[in-house]
């Protein structure tokens, strides 16, 4: 038997607007945050490789399911759709060509030159 297990209305919500801001799918965000991470600090001994925050914690919310979010998540997601939308707000005069912008946005799974 599966048992449904309803969300709170405001996280349903949320989980859309995380969603609909963190456009990079897992394995491109993974793969950004390991360009981001490869620098001059390098690799860590951790098994999550020491990535950037806070797109470590964005990739792990991106791989759950809903009716597996913790308030941890939670808060990582409202986090993201604030400063996504803070940096979206005002965007620098060359836009998507302002690297230090873009790779900001990058940072948080949101690919600016994204179109759709």
């Amino acid at each position: 038997m599966v048992r449904e297990t309803r969300l709170d209305a405001d996280v349903e919500l949320l989980w859309e607007d995380f969603h609909a801001r963190v456009n990079m799918p897992s394995e491109q965000l993974r793969q950004w945050l390991l360009t981001r991470g490869s620098g001059e600090r390098a690799f860590g001994p951790g098994p999550d490789l020491d990535l950037p925050e806070p797109g470590r914690q964005i990739l792990a919310v991106l791989r759950k399911r809903k009716v597996d979010l913790t308030s941890g998540d939670v808060e990582v997601m409202r986090e993201a759709v604030r400063r996504i939308d803070d940096l979206t707000a005002a965007p620098p005069p060359r836009g998507g060509a302002d690297d230090d912008w873009r790779h900001r946005l990058l940072d948080l799974g949101h690919d600016p030159l994204t179109v759709g």
